[in-house]
Protein backbone atom coordinates (compact mmCIF):
# COMPACT_ATOMS: atom_id res chain seq x y z
CA UNK A 1 0.00 0.00 0.00
CA UNK A 2 1.11 3.79 -1.43
CA UNK A 3 1.66 5.99 1.53
CA UNK A 4 -1.38 8.29 -0.29
CA UNK A 5 -3.39 5.32 0.01
CA UNK A 6 -2.85 4.44 3.70
CA UNK A 7 -3.02 8.28 4.78
CA UNK A 8 -6.54 8.10 2.82
CA UNK A 9 -7.45 4.87 4.33
CA UNK A 10 -7.09 6.65 7.84
CA UNK A 11 -8.88 9.48 6.80
CA UNK A 12 -11.96 7.51 5.04
CA UNK A 13 -12.06 4.21 7.33
CA UNK A 14 -14.39 6.74 10.04
CA UNK A 15 -16.19 7.90 7.62
CA UNK A 16 -17.40 4.13 5.87
CA UNK A 17 -17.68 2.91 9.80
CA UNK A 18 -20.42 5.75 10.65
CA UNK A 19 -22.30 4.43 7.51
CA UNK A 20 -22.13 1.01 7.78
CA UNK A 21 -19.74 0.11 4.92
CA UNK A 22 -17.06 -1.55 4.42
CA UNK A 23 -13.85 -0.35 2.59
CA UNK A 24 -12.90 -3.35 -0.06
CA UNK A 25 -10.23 -1.64 -1.29
CA UNK A 26 -8.46 1.72 -2.12
CA UNK A 27 -6.65 2.58 -5.34
CA UNK A 28 -4.71 5.33 -6.71
CA UNK A 29 -3.31 5.60 -9.81
CA UNK A 30 -1.95 8.05 -12.88
CA UNK A 31 -3.64 7.08 -16.40
CA UNK A 32 -2.15 9.15 -19.14
CA UNK A 33 -2.53 12.61 -17.26
CA UNK A 34 -5.30 12.37 -15.42
CA UNK A 35 -5.20 10.88 -11.00
CA UNK A 36 -8.04 8.58 -10.07
CA UNK A 37 -8.61 7.73 -6.26
CA UNK A 38 -10.79 4.55 -6.60
CA UNK A 39 -12.61 3.39 -3.37
CA UNK A 40 -14.31 0.37 -3.27
CA UNK A 41 -16.95 -0.49 -0.68
CA UNK A 42 -19.69 -3.05 -0.05
CA UNK A 43 -21.89 -3.75 3.07
CA UNK A 44 -24.20 -6.47 3.72
CA UNK A 45 -26.27 -7.79 1.09
CA UNK A 46 -24.31 -4.98 -1.17
CA UNK A 47 -23.96 -1.55 -2.56
CA UNK A 48 -26.00 0.10 -4.93
CA UNK A 49 -25.84 3.51 -6.82
CA UNK A 50 -27.45 5.77 -3.78
CA UNK A 51 -25.09 4.13 -1.52
CA UNK A 52 -22.23 4.68 -3.45
CA UNK A 53 -23.18 8.80 -4.13
CA UNK A 54 -23.86 8.86 -0.09
CA UNK A 55 -20.42 7.49 0.76
CA UNK A 56 -18.55 9.78 -2.17
CA UNK A 57 -20.03 12.80 -0.66
CA UNK A 58 -18.75 12.22 2.49
CA UNK A 59 -15.36 10.73 1.57
CA UNK A 60 -15.24 14.22 -0.39
CA UNK A 61 -15.70 16.20 2.46
CA UNK A 62 -13.37 14.50 4.59
CA UNK A 63 -10.68 14.23 1.48
CA UNK A 64 -11.30 18.08 0.95
CA UNK A 65 -10.84 19.68 4.84
CA UNK A 66 -7.60 17.33 4.90
CA UNK A 67 -6.06 17.88 1.09
CA UNK A 68 -3.44 14.50 1.33
CA UNK A 69 -3.40 13.85 -2.48
CA UNK A 70 -1.36 17.37 -3.80
CA UNK A 71 -2.52 16.90 -7.54
CA UNK A 72 -5.96 17.31 -9.10
CA UNK A 73 -7.55 13.61 -9.22
CA UNK A 74 -10.91 12.31 -9.77
CA UNK A 75 -12.80 10.21 -6.94
CA UNK A 76 -14.02 6.88 -7.78
CA UNK A 77 -16.61 5.09 -5.69
CA UNK A 78 -17.95 2.01 -6.66
CA UNK A 79 -19.20 -1.94 -5.63
CA UNK A 80 -16.51 -4.28 -5.78
CA UNK A 81 -18.19 -6.25 -8.38
CA UNK A 82 -18.52 -10.00 -8.71
CA UNK A 83 -14.65 -10.11 -9.08
CA UNK A 84 -13.97 -8.34 -5.74
CA UNK A 85 -10.16 -8.66 -4.27
CA UNK A 86 -8.87 -10.54 -1.79
CA UNK A 87 -7.03 -8.40 -0.13
CA UNK A 88 -7.11 -8.88 3.90
CA UNK A 89 -6.85 -12.09 6.35
CA UNK A 90 -10.43 -12.04 6.72
CA UNK A 91 -11.09 -12.25 2.63
CA UNK A 92 -9.47 -15.17 2.46
CA UNK A 93 -11.27 -16.91 4.67
CA UNK A 94 -14.42 -15.54 3.87
CA UNK A 95 -13.76 -17.52 0.27
CA UNK A 96 -12.79 -20.93 1.20
CA UNK A 97 -15.00 -22.92 -1.60
CA UNK A 98 -15.66 -20.53 -3.94
CA UNK A 99 -13.70 -19.54 -6.97
CA UNK A 100 -11.05 -17.57 -7.22
CA UNK A 101 -8.04 -16.44 -9.38
CA UNK A 102 -4.63 -15.63 -8.23
CA UNK A 103 -1.64 -14.44 -9.73
CA UNK A 104 1.41 -15.03 -8.24
CA UNK A 105 5.08 -12.85 -8.36
CA UNK A 106 6.93 -16.53 -9.46
CA UNK A 107 5.94 -19.37 -11.27
CA UNK A 108 4.58 -23.10 -9.49
CA UNK A 109 4.48 -25.94 -11.89
CA UNK A 110 5.22 -23.48 -14.50
CA UNK A 111 2.14 -21.08 -14.45
CA UNK A 112 1.72 -17.62 -12.81
CA UNK A 113 -1.77 -17.41 -12.83
CA UNK A 114 -4.43 -20.01 -11.38
CA UNK A 115 -8.38 -20.44 -11.16
CA UNK A 116 -9.76 -22.67 -9.26
CA UNK A 117 -11.58 -22.84 -5.80
CA UNK A 118 -10.21 -22.01 -2.33
CA UNK A 119 -10.16 -25.13 0.05
CA UNK A 120 -8.03 -23.72 2.46
CA UNK A 121 -6.24 -21.33 4.28
CA UNK A 122 -3.22 -20.70 7.00
CA UNK A 123 -0.69 -18.38 7.89
CA UNK A 124 2.09 -19.97 5.37
CA UNK A 125 -0.33 -20.88 2.26
CA UNK A 126 -3.62 -21.13 0.87
CA UNK A 127 -4.60 -24.49 -0.98
CA UNK A 128 -6.64 -24.56 -4.57
CA UNK A 129 -8.51 -27.42 -6.03
CA UNK A 130 -7.58 -26.39 -9.99
CA UNK A 131 -8.32 -28.23 -13.22
CA UNK A 132 -5.82 -29.44 -15.27
CA UNK A 133 -6.86 -30.40 -18.61
CA UNK A 134 -9.94 -33.49 -17.55
CA UNK A 135 -8.08 -33.97 -13.86
CA UNK A 136 -8.55 -32.15 -10.83
CA UNK A 137 -5.98 -31.70 -8.44
CA UNK A 138 -5.08 -29.46 -5.66
CA UNK A 139 -1.59 -26.78 -5.27
CA UNK A 140 -0.43 -25.47 -2.37
CA UNK A 141 0.47 -21.65 -2.82
CA UNK A 142 2.47 -19.77 -0.47
CA UNK A 143 1.08 -16.74 0.99
CA UNK A 144 3.91 -14.68 0.12
CA UNK A 145 4.39 -15.87 -3.91
CA UNK A 146 0.97 -14.41 -3.66
CA UNK A 147 0.71 -10.79 -5.83
CA UNK A 148 -2.81 -10.58 -6.58
CA UNK A 149 -5.88 -12.27 -5.61
CA UNK A 150 -9.59 -12.00 -6.43
CA UNK A 151 -12.88 -13.93 -6.74
CA UNK A 152 -13.80 -15.61 -10.05
CA UNK A 153 -16.83 -16.10 -12.18
CA UNK A 154 -16.26 -19.34 -13.56
CA UNK A 155 -18.90 -20.93 -16.06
Amino acid sequence: MSKITEQVEALIQPVLNDLNFELVDIEYVKEGKDHFLRISIDKEGGVDLNDCTIASEKISEVMDENDPIPEMYYLDVASPGAERPIKKEKDFYNAINQPIFVSLYAPIEGDKEWLGVLKSVNDESINMEVKEKAKTKEIEIPRNKIAKARHAVMI
